[in-house]
């Protein structure tokens, strides 16, 4: 859950984080994107689920839509294409509800499949964005974890049409968050400390259009 900003933000972090290509980076990002953007849908859902639920029986399932993550550090670990890399990141509740509402907006921009829905122990992401010159995007997956102390996002990407070429083909990617505890001095919320020791602030950067 590393972006939510667009096509620039894939071309930024793709350009800092050394190692893992620009499309594994994107691929979180577009997890992230339909984790976050449907957020706002499956709480409408919830709130008919009991007319649902009353009408005919159904086996336990995971809540309706994932939380939002605790305040605080988190660390997160990206596992693609063999190699592993980590980022920190200083969130606080108003730092979360903006890239949960960036997520929204592109999601109604560029997605047309964007769904979240309950599966054992988790959650189970289904997306098809089309980022224009970044390519189409088709990403299948899943989430779980209480967004309280972990979560884990497994999820395969195919890109196809990508001015880069090299970005075409299918990805495998692995992300855990872990929180860490309260954010260390010399990051305030929205800060994201990049491989390398570059650190950026997401909060600070627009939205999309």
């Amino acid at each position: 859950m590393i972006s939510l900003l667009g096509r620039v933000r894939f071309a930024t972090l793709g350009n800092v984080i050394g190692g893992i290509k620009m499309r594994a980076v994107a691929i979180v990002c577009v997890g992230a994107l339909a984790l976050a953007a449907c957020q706002k849908k499956t709480d409408e859902a919830a709130k008919t689920g009991e007319e649902t639920q009353a009408s005919a029986a159904a086996p336990a399932a995971a809540p309706a839509g994932p939380p939002r993550r605790k305040p605080g550090l988190w660390v997160q670990t990206i596992n693609a294409e063999g190699m592993t890399q980590e980022t920190k990141l200083c969130l606080d509740e108003t730092v979360e509800k903006k890239m949960t509402l960036w997520g929204q907006q592109m999601g109604e921009q560029v997605c047309a499949k964007n769904e979240i829905t309950p599966a054992a122990g988790g959650w189970k992401v289904e997306s098809e964005c089309d980022f224009g010159e970044a390519g189409r995007n088709v990403t299948s997956g899943t989430v779980t974890g209480d967004f309280n102390t972990k979560y884990v996002m497994k999820l395969t990407t195919t890109t196809t049409g990508a001015k880069m070429i090299q970005a075409n083909g299918t990805q495998t990617m692995e992300m855990t968050g872990a929180w860490q505890g309260a954010c260390p001095a010399d990051m305030k919320p929205g800060d994201m400390l990049l491989p390398g020791g570059m650190k950026m602030n997401i909060a600070s950067m627009p939205g999309p259009k």
